[in-house]
């Protein structure tokens, strides 16, 4: 902090750490934030743990990027299907064990990063996929004030 940054880059800072050092953990990145007026880039794939600590939330898949959108929009307006996956895989603390609903599965292998798949790198996966995932790639484009997703079916 000595060289004044003006962006903080953490990589999993809190990945594999007990639920209380995550805690500290980010409760420290969120005081240095204010303190040094930091932007920071924060790379996680706990996305509890992004969507609360982000200003803003970017979900990719195979290096690209599906979905853009306000951390508290994420949560309940994930228009991405990769996004809403994610979001679904995080457990609800109210929910009684045996009382939850199923939470969606994906489907198939992961298509590897070096060869990926034609069109929307998700699409293999995608209970939305048709042919013109194949054919063509998503652009990112913006469905709500500062809401951006990358799908054809959106």
């Amino acid at each position: 902090m000595m060289l004044e940054p003006k962006v903080l880059i953490c990589d999993e800072p809190v990945s594999s750490l007990d639920v209380s050092v995550q805690a500290q953990i980010l409760n420290l990145l969120e005081q240095t934030k204010t303190e040094f007026g930091l932007t920071m880039i924060f790379i996680a794939h706990n996305m509890a743990v992004v969507k609360n600590i982000s200003d803003r939330v970017m979900v990719m898949y195979l290096g690209k990027v599906c979905e853009i959108a306000p951390s508290r929009d994420m949560e309940n307006q994930a228009r991405h299907p990769y996004s809403r996956l994610l979001l679904s895989s995080i457990p609800d603390p109210d929910v009684l064990r045996g009382e939850a609903e199923a939470t969606p599965t994906i489907e198939g292998d992961l298509p590897s990063p070096l060869n990926p798949p034609s069109g929307c790198r998700f699409r293999t996966r995608c209970p939305l996929a048709t042919d013109q995932c194949a054919a063509e790639e998503p652009l990112l484009r913006e469905v709500d004030a500062d809401h951006y997703v990358a799908c054809h079916h959106v």
